[in-house]
């Protein structure tokens, strides 16, 4: 075992966790002290863009989370910029990852309809002919590879090495138990489970150390291309196992049991994937590629039952603050300068003008998402946005634009400043009306443009059962639930 890979039990340890996140803390800082202002200028860089699941605004310990730390994530926001007004395009998984694929709302695809995907029914695919961020790079010159969570479209035949990526090694589905690393009894299907390209393949062990070592063997692959990796972990998506839960890990049948996971089971889950990370990281360091690859973090949606929303209300599957606010961390030695604090407002799909920008490829006139470099690499002041959201379930719509957001859920509408406000608490609808009516009435135009919903949908009627089961929803501004 190198020094790299630490052992399980370790990621169960606070100092075993310190130790790790050490190890690569001081690898980064060396490579961050070679960097000088040029680098990244002659040559594209590498970009390894890495994704929670169902991570909440305020999970890290940077962002204030309570009761456990992520050293690593906490050193790699020091490194580079936090965004403190970071959105992802949708409040539930499919949608956004949809949005990160193509760099464009979710709403213009039958595979964005769906919250979430989770028949992958005929019909429901991104067309295969779509531009995509792996596609756009690997044309740029990129080796692209894909490791972990798809849940975008269904496998073999709408996988990821149909979008533009080289190699695609994880899961298809939604969740996956973190032991199985399959759906459990009667919710199998072909392609469930792991896959290694358009095949299923076996493993031992728990999943987010899986996915970590194939992260790591795409790092060390030899190649005289620059490397495009994303890393979707499911973690901290239920089923609430720790490393050390392989023991008594639950069936799918009970992964949404409301007596399932604790706060303690999800601090686990979140050390493991910060420590997890680390070695990823420390990997770049080892194969000397630190101080030319831009690393992106960031979570699909908003926090699950267990997260930590502050300051925050609304959890995934609403577009309250809480549901589609999200931490980003990017780091680019000798480009953006360390510990930079940006307010800029974001949204999923600016990953990929952004990412297109750096490696100095074209950026498709018709991708909505923004390039981010000018604020964060060259020191623009923050450019005002208009970003727009939608979700069937509860009749939900959203607006921001400015500091301004409008918010309806059901029949309730109401206006807020989220800049002042971002607990979404006071109601300023009757102080400006015009504003409240401004952007009820560009959201109608923007829905416009987007493919309307199905009448009925699978996925529609499961997250209804999710909502009802195991929370009532939050109402807007108001402190109790319906």
């Amino acid at each position: 075992m190198s020094k790299f890979e630490p052992s399980r039990r370790r990621f169960l340890e606070s100092a075993g966790v310190a130790g790790v996140a050490g190890v690569a803390m001081t690898l980064h800082g060396r490579a961050r002290a070679k960097a000088g202002p040029a680098a990244g200028k002659a040559k594209q860089p590498h970009i390894l863009f890495i994704l929670a699941d169902d991570m909440g605004y305020a999970d890290l310990s940077c962002y204030g989370a309570q009761g456990y730390r992520t050293p690593v994530l906490d050193e790699l926001a020091q490194q580079g910029a936090r965004l403190d007004q970071a959105y992802a395009n949708a409040a539930i998984c499919s949608p956004t990852r949809t949005a990160l694929l193509t760099g464009r709302y979710q709403g213009h695809f039958k595979a964005g309809l769906a919250e979430p995907n989770i028949r992958f029914a005929p019909g429901q695919e991104v067309p295969l002919d779509t531009p995509t961020v792996a596609s756009m790079l690997r044309d740029a010159g990129y080796r692209t590879a894909l490791v972990g969570k798809w849940h975008v479209c269904k496998i073999p035949e709408f996988g990821p090495t149909h979008y533009g990526y080289d190699h695609f090694f994880g899961i298809a589905a939604g969740a996956a138990d973190y032991f199985t690393h399959n759906l459990g009894p009667g919710f199998n299907s072909p392609d469930a489970g792991l896959h290694d390209g358009d095949k299923p393949v076996s493993r031992d062990g728990y999943l987010t150390d899986i996915l970590a070592d194939e992260a790591i063997r795409q790092i060390r692959a030899k190649s005289d291309k620059p490397l495009f990796l994303s890393l979707h972990f499911n973690s901290p998506h239920w089923p609430w196992e720790g490393p050390e839960d392989v023991d008594h890990h639950r069936s799918v049948s009970k992964m949404n049991d409301p007596t399932g996971g604790s706060l303690e089971t999800y601090a686990k889950m979140m050390m493991s994937m910060d420590a997890n990370i680390g070695r990823v990281l420390a990997a770049l360091d080892e194969m000397g590629m630190a101080e030319d690859t831009i690393v992106v973090f960031t979570s699909d949606n908003g926090g699950e039952r267990y997260s930590n929303t502050w300051p925050c209300v609304g959890y995934k599957g609403e577009l309250m603050e809480g549901g589609i606010r999200v931490p980003l961390i990017m780091r680019w030695p000798g480009r953006i300068a360390p510990g930079t604090r940006s307010d800029q407002v974001m949204i999923s799909m600016d990953t990929v003008p952004t990412f297109l920008a750096a490696a100095g490829a074209p950026v498709p006139d018709n991708l909505e998402g923004i390039n981010l470099l000018p604020q964060l690499v060259d020191g623009a002041p923050p450019v005002k946005r208009t970003l727009f959201w939608r979700m069937k379930a509860s009749g939900q719509a959203a607006v921001r634009d400015g500091d301004w957001k409008y918010l309806r859920i059901g029949n309730k509408e109401r206006l807020f400043n989220v800049r002042k406000d971002p607990r979404e608490r006071a109601e300023q609808q009757t102080l400006q009306p015009a504003i409240m009516a401004d952007l009820k009435q560009r959201w109608e135009a923007w829905n416009a443009t987007q493919l309307p919903y199905p009448d009925r949908s699978p996925s529609e009627g499961a997250f209804n059962i999710y909502i009802d089961r195991y929370r009532a929803p939050v109402s807007a501004g108001g402190d109790n639930a319906e």
